[in-house]
C-alpha cells in the first residue's frame, strides 16, 4: 500500500481524524504513542500538503430539514471546454447543490441535491438548474434509504 509520502504514523492520524475530526493532538498523541509536538508537526505537515483538505462537522441532514437527496444526471449539448467549465462554474453556486461530478458514460455531470422535500426540489430544477444554458436532459434519481454513507477514505 503506497501513500506517496507517508509513513504508517502520518496514515494512522489520517484515520484518526477522519473519524473525528474533534480529536486534540493531545488525544491523537497518546492513542499513537507519540509526543504531541510530533503530532502537532505531522499534522500541520499534512494539512500543508493537502492531505487534510479541511475540517468540519458532518451534520445530519434531517435534523436541519434537508430530508430529500436527489442525484440528478445531467446532459450538455456541447462539449467545449468553456461550455463545461461554465456549467460547473454556475451550478456550483446553487446551495442545494452538494456535488458536482464530471462523468464519462451517458451524461455528462451528476449532481447530489439536498432539499427539503419533492416540491422545494421541484422549485430548484424549475427556477435554477433548468435556467442554466445548454442543457440537454436532467433525469433524477431519489433517495429511498441510506444503509451506508461514509465520508472516511480506506487507506
Amino acid at each position: 500500500m503506497t501513500h506517496g509520502d507517508l509513513d504508517q504514523v502520518d496514515v494512522e492520524i489520517l484515520k484518526l481524524l477522519q473519524h473525528d475530526a474533534s480529536l486534540t493532538n493531545k488525544e491523537v498523541s497518546l492513542k499513537l504513542h507519540k509526543s504531541i509536538a510530533t503530532i502537532h508537526e505531522r499534522i500541520r505537515r499534512l494539512k500543508e500538503q493537502g492531505y487534510i483538505k479541511r475540517i468540519v462537522a458532518i451534520l445530519d441532514r434531517k435534523k436541519i430539514n434537508r430530508n430529500l437527496i436527489a442525484f440528478s444526471h445531467v446532459l450538455l449539448k456541447e462539449h467545449t471546454a468553456k461550455t463545461l467549465i461554465e456549467f460547473e462554474t454556475e451550478v456550483s453556486k446553487f446551495g442545494e447543490v452538494m456535488e458536482c461530478l464530471q462523468m464519462t458514460g451517458a451524461h455528462d455531470f451528476i449532481l447530489r441535491i439536498a432539499t427539503r422535500d419533492m416540491d422545494d426540489y421541484h422549485e430548484f430544477l424549475r427556477n435554477k438548474l433548468a435556467t442554466l444554458p445548454n442543457i440537454t436532459t436532467v433525469q433524477s434519481y431519489f433517495v429511498l434509504s441510506e444503509p451506508k454513507s461514509e465520508t472516511a477514505y480506506p487507506i
